[in-house]
C-alpha cells in the first residue's frame, strides 16, 4: 500500500508544525480504515482541523472518500506538544482490492485558540510521516 499525504508546504515558522503519522489500511469487505496520529508541535493549541481522505486505487482511480473535522467540532482541542488519534473510515461501492491502494489526506482548514484561521499557504508546515507496510485485511 502507499500511501500519500497531500499538503500546502509551506515556509517553516520557527520549526512550528503538525506531524500527522498514517497506519496503513484494514479492509474488511467494503470498507476500509485508515488510522492517524496528529501531533501537535505548534507553540498554540489546535482547536479545530479539518481534512478529507481519498482512497485510489492501483491505477490512480478514486474507490472512496471521507471528510470530517479531526479536531474540534463537538471534540476537544489539541494543546501543544499533545496527540491525537482518529479514523477515517471509507466506504466503496464495490468490495476493495487490497493491493496497490492509496490514501491520500488533505487538511483543508486549521484553527488555533483564539479563532486565528491558518493560512496554510504561509503559517504552519505540516510535515507528513507514514508507517507503509501495506494494507491489512480482516
Amino acid at each position: 500500500m502507499k500511501l500519500i499525504l497531500l499538503f500546502l508546504f509551506l515556509p517553516l515558522t520557527a520549526n512550528a508544525r503538525l506531524s500527522v503519522t498514517a497506519s496503513p489500511p484494514k479492509i474488511v469487505g467494503r470498507k476500509a480504515v485508515i488510522k492517524f496520529t496528529i501531533r501537535n508541535n505548534l507553540i498554540d493549541e489546535v482547536k479545530e482541523a479539518r481534512a478529507a481522505c481519498f482512497l485510489l486505487d492501483g491505477e490512480g482511480k478514486m474507490v472512496g472518500q471521507s471528510t470530517k473535522w479531526v479536531i474540534g467540532q463537538n471534540k476537544i482541542g489539541l494543546a501543544p506538544k499533545a496527540e491525537a488519534k482518529f479514523n477515517f473510515v471509507i466506504t466503496t461501492p464495490r468490495a476493495t482490492v487490497t493491493s496497490n491502494l492509496t490514501a491520500k489526506v488533505i487538511f483543508s482548514r486549521i484553527i488555533l485558540e483564539g479563532g486565528k484561521v491558518v493560512d496554510l499557504r504561509q503559517g504552519v508546515q505540516i510535515v507528513a510521516a507514514s508507517e507503509n507496510e501495506g494494507p491489512k485485511q480482516k
